[in-house]
């Protein structure tokens, strides 16, 4: 077990002195360490904090060598030199990160760090759009010089002089204590970061992971990592950031079928390493996209009506890479039949529905692998998604959302297909598919019966559409689309012409009465050709996967 040869000694930082390590490149992050998670209001709490005087935690800091290097720090990217004494955050990076770009003109082009002072009320706020005197951008208000130029520019606002530079001295004078520990083997300060982490509230499971397994520092620029392999899956598919955790329970799944085992062992048994564990990992899990994307018809991973089932895809796909064309169709008939059932039979558990699935992949045969999938979601009847509740962050609203893509949404004004990168592009950083699902009439205009259906969302995709005119634009056929044109776009949002002149007249009720019977129609269709319902084509297919696993076992 690794232990520290010297207790740690405790030192004091003022937030003047901290930033101004960090902004030099003494202060460094450890390449176990978890990317930056704080939100802008937790950015905004530490400063509210600080200015009332309030304690923000400690530091734990470990002194040792660092190599010159291009550190990135949040939003600051900078040359650090070399140093034999540089400071290693192991507990305090958010708080550290926070300070370091709120407090740097560099760090406002990141919306999170882009704060103010607003001396109307006394509370740090999002920096607006455009200049108000009364609202000073934070690296403006931490420099007195900069302090007393903004005053000198603006002479209207005097009287609150002495309130900007009592928040100036609050801010650089705050005290932060810190724990330096001198001496120590990368093992043990890792021990020591799982242990902090696992105490109080605690860290992601992936963030934990990470940081026991997070390689060799030298190599940390080549090393493959669960935020690099999400980030190239979504350069190259579009599919959106996996999270962390799904990816860590990816390459868990391809290894073992129990991904909720212990992690601390994970590469004991030296059968294995760990960077080939995460290269396979990541392979298998692409693959896995590249069939949920091209042969399911979920386009974006917010659309991914239940994350296990890509854990699950990952496990099948690691070792039956190939299964055939049949397989691939019983394999979509497993995941809709997956996703309809959901983890409800599982007794609400999406980790016991992932279980049970992932055990019933077998290394050794791709037939009984595909057999045992389709078994374990057929043990309850199936119940259809209801169309009169639609919510883009619940599994049943994300399998009416992947339907009404089936249709093939085309643009009101253009006419032309709105493809997969489009979707893509539009849902962004969001953390749902809610930035391109359009409301198609103010819901505030709308009955309680139908406020949540399906029957008033639409797939827009166009940020150049306003979300209060979706309604006029269904209304008004554009003058470059003829009549078979426009019936076809109508038609791709389940939409008919009919339809169209009902919201033309104002007869809103009936217009999302109607749209909601043909949006459950169509629901139902997509799912009974997706799941196989429809000529109960699952039952053959593995039939024939069977008299060719036989064959090949004669032969």
């Amino acid at each position: 077990m690794s232990s520290l040869k010297e207790k740690p000694t405790a030192a004091t930082f003022d937030v003047e002195a901290l930033v101004a390590a960090a902004w030099n490149g003494e202060i460094r992050v450890p390449h176990f360490q978890r990317g930056f998670r704080w939100a802008r209001e937790d950015v905004r709490r530490l400063f509210d904090s600080i200015v009332k005087g309030y304690p923000v935690g400690s530091l734990l800091l470990w002194e040792r060598p660092a190599a010159q290097q291009q550190v990135t720090l949040g939003a600051l990217h900078f040359d650090a030199p070399a140093t034999d004494a540089a400071q290693w955050v192991v507990d305090g990076q958010q708080r550290i990160t926070a300070l370091a770009n709120a407090l740097h003109p560099s760090g406002q082009s990141d919306q999170k760090f882009a704060l103010s002072y607003n001396l109307k009320n006394g509370k740090f706020i999002s920096s607006p759009p455009t200049a108000d005197p009364m609202v000073i951008p934070l690296p403006i208000v931490f420099d007195l010089q900069q302090i007393l130029k903004w005053f000198a520019r603006y002479p209207e606002i005097a009287e609150h002089l002495d309130d900007a530079t009592s928040v100036t001295k609050r801010l650089r004078q705050f005290p932060i204590p810190a724990y330096v520990v001198k001496q120590g083997s990368p093992d043990a300060l890792q021990e020591i970061f799982d242990r902090m982490n696992n105490y109080g509230k605690r860290l992601k499971r992936a963030e934990v992971f990470s940081a026991l397994y997070a390689g060799e520092e030298s190599k940390q620029d080549e090393t493959l990592t669960i935020e690099r392999i999400g980030q190239g899956i979504n350069i190259e598919r579009q599919f959106g950031t996996i999270d962390d955790d799904t990816i860590l329970r990816a390459i868990l799944a391809r290894r073992g079928p129990d991904v909720t085992r212990d992690i601390h062992h994970e590469f004991d048994d030296g059968k294995e390493g760990r960077d080939a564990a995460f290269k396979a990992g990541e392979e298998a899990l692409l693959q896995a996209v590249k069939f949920v994307q091209e042969k399911a018809g979920v386009p974006h991973f917010h659309l991914l009506p239940y994350r296990f089932l890509l854990v699950v895809l990952t496990r099948f796909f690691a070792h039956h890479p190939d299964p055939g064309p049949g397989g691939l169709e019983v394999l979509r008939s497993w995941f809709w039949r997956a996703a309809v059932v959901g983890p409800y039979i599982f007794r609400g558990s999406a980790t016991g529905a992932m279980k049970a699935q992932t055990y019933k992949i077998l290394p050794h045969s791709t037939e009984e692998s595909l057999h045992g999938l389709i078994d374990v979601v057929e043990r309850s009847e199936h119940a259809m998604p209801n169309a009169a509740r639609l919510r883009t962050n619940e599994g049943a609203g994300k399998i009416i959302l992947c339907s009404l893509w089936a249709l093939g949404p085309r643009d009101f004004l253009t006419g032309d297909t709105i493809e997969q990168p489009r979707l893509a592009r539009v849902i962004g950083e969001s953390n749902t598919a809610a930035p391109a699902i359009s409301y198609i009439v103010n819901p505030r205009n709308v009955g309680s019966s139908q406020r949540l259906s399906a029957s008033n969302r639409l797939i827009l995709s166009s940020t150049k559409h306003p979300a209060n005119e979706v309604d006029s634009l269904i209304s008004n056929q554009p003058i470059h689309l003829n009549d078979v044109e426009w019936e076809s776009v109508l038609a791709s949002h389940a939409v008919s012409r009919g339809m169209a002149q009902l919201l033309a007249s104002g007869k809103v009720v009936e217009f999302l009465r109607h749209r909601e019977q043909i949006v459950q129609q169509n629901l139902q269709d997509f799912l009974s050709e997706m799941c196989g319902w429809k000529f109960d084509s699952v039952e053959p297919l593995l039939d024939q996967l069977s008299a060719e696993a036989e064959s090949e076992m004669e032969s």
